[in-house]
C-alpha cells in the first residue's frame, strides 16, 4: 500500500466510523464504543506510518482535478510536509484518548451514540484541514470542525449555558470566516490555483499583488479559529460542553487549525511586514490579557480556556517572528498536557457526580479522593508553567529565543519591532502562567471549599489515559533536538538569556502565588466572614471577596469567586473584577453588535407592522367594503328587487327629465 493510500485513509477511516456511528447508533448500540474508538485508532496507526515514511524529508505531493470549474481549478490534493506529518500524529493521539476516555466518562449518558460520531467526524475534519494541498479542500473541513464545535458545546442542550455558548461558537467563528474566505479567494486570484504548493511559489516569486490585504483577511478566520483577540470570547464559554469535547477542541482541533493554517502559509503573511507586526500585537494582546483573565476565573475550566488562548498567542507569536518550527513545537507540547489537564478535570467532575464541582471555590482536598488526577495533572501543570524538564519548558524557550533571535536584527522574515513585541509580552506571560498554574493547583487540591459528594471510584480507563498523555507531558520536549530535521532546520536548542529570563520569572511567579495564599488562608482562618472589613490586616480585595460572598450564591451567576482565601484577588488588586469578566469584552461586542442589530430588528418589525401592513390593509378595505354593500343588497326578496328596479326607473327618469328640460 503506497503513502498516498495511506494518507487518504488517515481523515477517511473517522470519516466512516462517524457515519456508521450515526446509522447504527440506534439500531446496534452494542457497536457504537468500538465505531467511536477502533476506526480513529487505526487512523493514529496509519498517521504514524505515514509520519515514518515522510521521515522529516521531502513533503508528499499528489492531486487530482476535483472538477473542471472553467476558471481557478479544485483539486483534491495532499500536501504532506514535516509539519502535516506530526500534527496529524498529535491529532490521532489526543482523539484516540478522548474516545477511548468517553466510553467511560459519558457512560451513562443517552445521546453517547451522537456524540462519539460528533467526535470521529470532528476528528475527520481536522486531518482533512492538516493533509489537504488544496485551499478549498481544505477550507471544507474547516467549516465541517465549526458545525460539530456547535453540536458538541451544545451536547447539554437542555442548559440555557450550553445552549448559549454552542450559538456563540458558531456566530463567532462564522465571523472570523466571511473575511477568511474573501482572502483565500483572493490568494488564488493571484496565484491562479488554489493549491498550496502554487501559491507558496506565487510568493515566491512576487506575484502577490495586495500581501498585506490578503494576510489581515486571513488572519480574520485565523483570530475566530484560533480564539485570538478580538475574536476569543467564545472558547470560555463552550466549557459548557462535555470536558472531554474540551480537552478535544483545544488540544488537537479547531483552535489548532488556526496556528497550523498560517504555519503552512507563513510565507504569505511574511510578504508584508505590517501583516506580520499586526499578528505580533495580536499574540501580544491575546497572551497577556489572557493570562490576568486566568488568574481571576473561579470556575477550573473556564481557567484552563484562557489558559489555551494564552498558550495559543504564544504560538502565533512565534509565527509573528518568522519560526514556525517553533510554533508548531509549542502546539504538539501544548496539546499534550492541555489535553491531559482538561481530562484529568473530568475526573475530577465525574468524581462528584455534578459539574457544580468546576468551581475551585468549592474543592476541598481532593488528593486523596482522585490520586491520578492528582499526580498527572501536577506534572501537566508544571509543563504548562514551563518548569524544566518538562515539556512546555522546552517548547516555550524555543518562542522567546526565536522572538530574540529577531530582536537582534538577524533576521529577513520578520521586523525587529514583532521581535520586541513578543519577547517582552512572552516573559510578562510567563511569570503570569505560572501564577495561575500555581494558584490552580493550591485552589484545586489544597483548598478549604465544601465537601463535595463522592460518586465512587472512576472507570478504569479515564485514569489509564491521564498516565498516557503524562508521558509526553513530561518528556516530549526532549525532542528538540531532532524536531528541526521535520522542521525548517532551525534551532529549537532553548538559549540562555531567555532560559534564565522566563525560568526565573516562572519561578517568582508561582512563589509570590504562593506567599498570596499563604497569607489569604491564614487571615481567612483567623477571621470569619462577616468581620474581614474591620480587620486591621484586612486589604481591599479580602474586603470586596467578603462583600461579593455576603451578597451572591455560593455559586452560580457570579463570574469572579467568592471565596476570601483566593491568592488572585490579592494579587490582582482593582484588576481582578474587570480580569474576571473578561475585561468586559462581551459588554463592548454587545453595545457595539448585539444591540444595533436587535434595535435595527425591532425597526424593522414596527415598519413592518404598522407602514407597509397598513398599506396593504388599506388596499383591501376599499373592495371590501364594495362586497360587503354588494352583498347587503342581494337579499333573495323579489318584491325588493322590483321596489329597487321602479325606483331606479324614477330616478332615471325623473333625470332624464332634468336634462331635457335644461337643453
Amino acid at each position: 500500500m503506497t503513502t498516498t493510500t495511506l494518507a487518504v485513509l488517515v481523515p477517511l477511516l473517522p470519516f466512516l466510523g462517524a457515519a456508521a456511528g450515526l446509522l447504527l447508533g440506534r439500531t446496534a448500540p452494542g457497536f457504537v464504543r468500538p465505531l467511536a474508538v477502533l476506526p480513529t485508532l487505526t487512523s493514529l496507526v496509519l498517521a504514524v506510518l505515514v509520519a515514518v515514511h515522510q521521515d522529516g524529508g521531502r513533503a508528499i505531493d499528489s492531486a487530482t482535478e476535483l472538477t473542471p470549474t472553467g476558471s481557478v481549478p479544485i483539486e483534491l490534493a495532499l500536501h504532506i510536509d514535516g509539519f502535516a506529518a506530526l500534527v496529524a500524529v498529535l491529532v490521532g493521539v489526543v482523539a484516540s484518548c478522548v474516545q477511548i476516555y468517553s466510553t467511560g466518562y459519558l457512560r451513562d449518558d443517552p445521546r453517547y451514540p451522537s456524540y462519539a460520531a460528533l467526535v470521529s467526524l470532528f476528528t475527520s475534519a481536522m486531518l482533512l484541514v492538516v493533509y489537504s494541498g488544496d485551499l478549498i479542500v481544505l477550507l471544507v473541513g474547516w467549516e465541517i470542525m465549526g458545525i460539530c464545535s456547535y453540536f458538541l458545546v451544545g451536547h447539554y442542550w437542555e442548559t440555557p449555558e450550553a445552549r448559549a455558548a454552542s450559538i456563540k461558537a458558531f456566530l463567532v467563528t462564522k465571523l472570523g470566516d466571511v473575511p477568511f474566505l474573501i482572502g483565500l479567494f483572493a490568494l488564488a486570484t493571484d496565484a491562479g490555483s488554489f493549491r498550496i504548493t502554487t501559491v507558496l511559489g506565487t510568493v515566491a516569486s512576487g506575484g502577490l499583488h495586495h500581501p498585506t490585504l490578503v494576510a489581515l483577511l486571513l488572519l480574520g478566520g485565523v483570530a475566530g479559529k484560533s480564539a485570538q483577540f478580538p475574536l476569543h470570547t467564545w472558547l470560555p464559554d463552550a466549557m459548557a460542553g462535555p470536558t472531554p469535547v474540551s480537552a478535544l477542541i483545544h488540544a488537537a482541533t479547531m483552535v489548532a487549525a488556526g496556528v497550523y493554517f498560517i504555519a503552512r502559509l507563513l510565507p504569505v503573511f511574511e510578504a508584508s511586514s505590517a501583516a506580520m507586526v499586526v499578528l505580533a500585537g495580536m499574540a501580544a494582546v491575546t497572551m497577556v490579557g489572557s493570562a490576568l483573565a486566568a488568574l481571576a476565573q473561579d470556575d477550573i475550566k473556564r481557567v484552563l480556556a484562557y489558559s489555551t488562548i494564552g498558550q495559543l498567542g504564544y504560538m502565533t507569536g512565534a509565527l509573528a517572528v518568522g519560526e514556525r518550527g517553533a510554533a508548531v513545537f509549542h502546539l504538539l507540547s501544548h496539546g499534550a498536557f492541555k489535553a491531559l489537564l482538561f481530562l484529568a478535570v473530568g475526573v475530577i467532575i465525574h468524581a462528584a457526580g455534578t459539574n457544580s464541582l468546576a468551581a475551585m471555590s468549592r474543592m476541598k482536598d481532593l488528593r486523596a479522593r482522585v490520586p491520578d488526577a492528582y499526580w498527572t495533572m501536577t506534572v501537566a501543570l508544571l509543563a504548562l508553567a514551563a518548569i524544566p524538564p518538562f515539556a512546555g519548558f522546552f517548547s516555550k524557550e524555543s518562542v522567546l529565543g526565536a522572538a530574540e533571535h529577531v530582536t537582534t536584527g538577524h533576521t529577513e522574515h520578520a521586523p525587529a519591532a514583532a521581535g520586541w513585541i513578543v519577547l517582552v509580552t512572552g516573559l510578562v506571560t510567563a511569570l503570569l502562567t505560572a501564577a495561575y498554574a500555581t494558584r490552580l493547583w493550591l485552589l484545586a487540591f489544597r483548598g478549604h471549599g465544601a465537601e463535595a459528594p463522592d460518586h465512587g471510584k472512576q472507570p478504569l480507563v479515564m485514569n489509564a489515559v491521564l498516565w498516557v498523555l503524562a508521558v509526553p507531558s513530561l518528556a516530549f520536549g526532549l525532542t528538540y533536538r531532532v524536531l528541526p530535521d521535520w522542521f525548517d532546520g532551525h534551532d529549537l536548542t532553548p538559549t540562555l538569556t531567555t532560559s534564565v529570563l522566563g525560568t526565573g520569572l516562572a519561578l517568582a511567579g508561582g512563589l509570590v502565588t504562593y506567599g498570596a495564599w499563604r497569607h489569604t488562608t491564614a487571615l481567612a482562618a483567623r477571621v470569619p466572614l462577616g468581620a474581614v472589613a474591620a480587620h486591621p490586616e484586612a486589604d481591599a480585595g479580602l474586603v470586596e471577596a467578603e462583600a461579593i460572598a455576603s451578597h451572591a450564591p455560593a455559586y452560580g451567576d457570579v463570574a469572579y469567586a467568592p471565596d476570601p482565601a483566593d491568592p488572585g484577588r490579592l494579587l490582582l488588586g482593582p484588576l481582578h473584577r474587570h480580569a474576571a469578566v473578561g475585561f468586559h469584552l462581551d459588554a463592548v461586542y454587545d453595545a457595539l453588535f448585539v444591540r444595533p442589530v436587535r434595535a435595527g430588528a425591532s425597526l424593522v418589525r414596527f415598519l413592518d407592522r404598522e407602514v407597509v401592513e397598513t398599506y396593504v390593509r388599506g388596499a383591501g378595505a376599499l373592495p371590501r367594503l364594495l362586497g360587503a354593500a354588494v352583498r347587503r343588497a342581494q337579499t333573495g326578496n323579489v318584491q325588493t328587487y322590483v321596489s329597487a328596479l321602479l325606483a331606479g326607473t324614477v330616478v332615471l327618469a325623473v333625470a332624464a327629465l332634468l336634462v331635457a328640460t335644461g337643453a
